[in-house]
């Protein structure tokens, strides 16, 4: 006889009443028969919100991405929106990525909206994240809806939710709405569409977002620059293929090679392990066809274009892959100088980073005499400060899981604009007989060596999850003292908003909101944070060593003294 937990069992039966499809009820029925394991999976919790709105495996169940689910969160967020705006008309813009089922999820949620008087702006097919972010403030919504799992694995798919200003929700909006969500039944969803609210958008938005990234990514480049430089671009069978190429060519850039094998949209991915630009393989095919057509630089985009991949030419010309961090300060750097250039540099900017990005942002915007402003992990809390410094312009800011943002005008990150600003970066360097990594290793002479690795470890399922908490749990209660033979002299917990110094034993308030965030700092100034995934089912360690580096010749030896310095740190922690 198959033993289902009691509490499971009342989600279960739940789920078996005449809310649900009668299609649904069968396939739970045969869930019950056959796959107890998976029941439980399906059904032990509900999806919470993360890092990048909602993400899980595609399925039925309170634990999986159903049309039942999305609509809970639509019908709440429905209800919420009416509470907000009481006495306006309601408008949302719904875009969605390649992934299964995406379409037909963006519909879904499209006919709840209206079905609850709200009008909806619905692209008539998949689109980049950053084109919805923008198009949201462009036609006035109150909100928008992104169905991705960005670069998840392709059982994956999810729902991200945007605000007026175009950035994703933050506290206290995502609790009041978790809330609303909460407080309803799965029979007072609205499955009604009124079609007559619902406006498909496309071509005439298309252009505008365009056009607003030349301008913000462009950066007086000469048209022989721009038609010098040799591009490789691979959308890794995603979204960016409907944005970057035009975005290119309109800027002036007529040398673009694209990864034909790739640039299917295609929900299984099916060339790739992992759609993700941080993944070394994901480039592989980019690499392989520019080093066919003597590419100057390789950019490859994750499913939802708001990541990039970037790869140039090293020392020895070789193709090697930047790491988010890297990117993240050539693109600053380069915009900073633009701005100082300017003369339009007076201590009213800023540029962003995150918690666990490489502290040489902070050291870089220094030199600038521009503020750095950190924040959390993810691109809502760098829109968030957007919108709390109304008196400050924002420069640029990234973080180190590949994403970057360049100007306001788009209020996540954009792979469509960040593209445009390397190869600007990388064309001006070709056009001054120098390249965008040797450009980097100036920048390391300037300000400091400073070196970054991330380890994640995967911990899938109920007891992968338990697995995480513990490791927290652990490194919370008996915190390290020292870290390969150096002391640890700073703590900094987001969980309990307290940065400790251990020499003065003195403890101060971190004023940012809680995260489960752990970061320890040594004597010489090696940083190391840990953090579960708010979008994944992984732990992830980041680590960042630096020390000077005193010429270009020096580089490899300081390099290899740096990445030896992180494997011993790794060893020490048992990673």
């Amino acid at each position: 006889m198959i033993y289902i937990k009691p509490e499971i069992l009342e989600r279960v039966n739940s789920w078996l009443t005449p809310a649900f499809d009668k299609d649904s009820q069968e396939q739970i029925k045969h869930l019950i028969a056959s796959d107890p394991k998976e029941l439980e999976e399906s059904f032990y919790k509900d999806l919470e919100f993360g890092t990048g709105g909602m993400r899980g495996v595609m399925g039925l169940g309170t634990n999986r991405i159903n049309k039942y689910t999305l609509g809970k969160n639509t019908q709440g967020l429905s209800n919420y929106l009416k509470q907000s705006f009481p006495n306006e008309q309601l408008k949302v813009a719904i875009a969605y990525d390649c992934r299964h089922n995406s379409k037909t999820f963006g519909k879904v949620v499209a006919d709840i909206f209206s079905a609850n008087n709200i009008e909806v702006y619905l692209f008539e097919d998949l689109r980049p994240t950053p084109e919805l972010s923008f198009s949201l403030k462009y036609l006035n919504c109150h909100c928008g809806i992104v169905l991705t799992a960005s670069h998840n694995p392709p059982e994956y798919n999810g729902y991200k939710v945007y605000w007026q200003d175009g950035g994703q929700l933050v506290p206290p909006q995502d609790a009041e709405i978790i809330a609303e969500i909460n407080r309803l039944d799965y029979s007072e969803i609205k499955f009604e569409a009124n079609d007559s609210l619902i406006k498909y958008i496309g071509k005439e938005i298309d252009d505008v977002f365009i056009n607003n990234s030349i301008k913000n990514g462009s950066f007086n480049t000469s048209d022989d620059a721009r038609q010098n430089l040799n591009v490789v671009f691979t959308s890794l069978h995603g979204t960016s293929i409907t944005a970057i190429p035009e975005t290119l060519k309109r800027a002036g850039y007529t040398n673009v090679s694209i990864v034909e094998e790739q640039s299917e949209p295609n929900g299984d991915f099916p060339t790739v392990i992992s759609p993700n630009p941080e993944e070394p393989e994901a480039l592989k095919m980019a690499m392989q066809l520019a080093d066919k057509v003597d590419g100057d630089i390789v950019i490859g985009t994750d499913p939802d274009c708001d990541r990039l991949g970037v790869v140039v030419r090293n020392l020895e010309n070789e193709l090697v892959i930047l790491n988010g961090n890297q990117a993240m300060l050539l693109m600053t750097d380069f915009l900073l100088k633009q701005w100082k250039n300017l003369g339009k540099i007076n201590g009213n900017q800023f540029v962003a980073s995150t918690i666990v990005s490489t502290p040489m942002m902070s050291v870089l915007a220094e030199a600038y005499n521009v503020e750095c402003k950190i924040g959390l992990t993810g691109f809502k809390w760098i829109a968030k400060m957007i919108k709390d410094f109304p008196e400050l312009y924002f420069i640029g800011g990234g973080e180190e899981s590949f994403g970057f943002m360049v100007g306001d005008f788009v209020r996540d990150k954009d792979a469509v604009t960040s593209t445009l600003l390397a190869c600007e970066i990388a064309a001006q360097a070709k056009a001054n007989d120098k390249t965008v990594f040797q450009a980097l290793i100036d920048l390391y002479i300037e300000h400091g060596f400073y070196k970054e690795r991330l380890v994640s470890l995967t911990k899938k399922g109920i007891e992968g999850a338990q697995e995480i908490k513990q490791m927290m749990v652990d490194a919370r209660n008996n915190p390290l003292k020292e870290i390969n033979g150096e002391k640890v002299v700073l703590i900094e917990d987001y969980q309990l908003s307290i940065s400790k110094n251990l020499q003065t034993h003195q403890e101060t308030i971190i004023d940012i909101p809680k995260s489960n965030v752990l970061i320890y700092y040594t004597e010489n100034g090696t940083k190391i944070a840990l953090r579960p995934s708010g979008t994944e089912p992984k732990i992830k360690f980041y680590i960042s060593v630096n020390t000077k580096l005193d010429n270009v010749s020096a580089f490899r030896e300081t390099e290899q003294l740096l990445e030896n310095k992180i494997d011993a740190i790794l060893k020490d922690m048992n990673l």
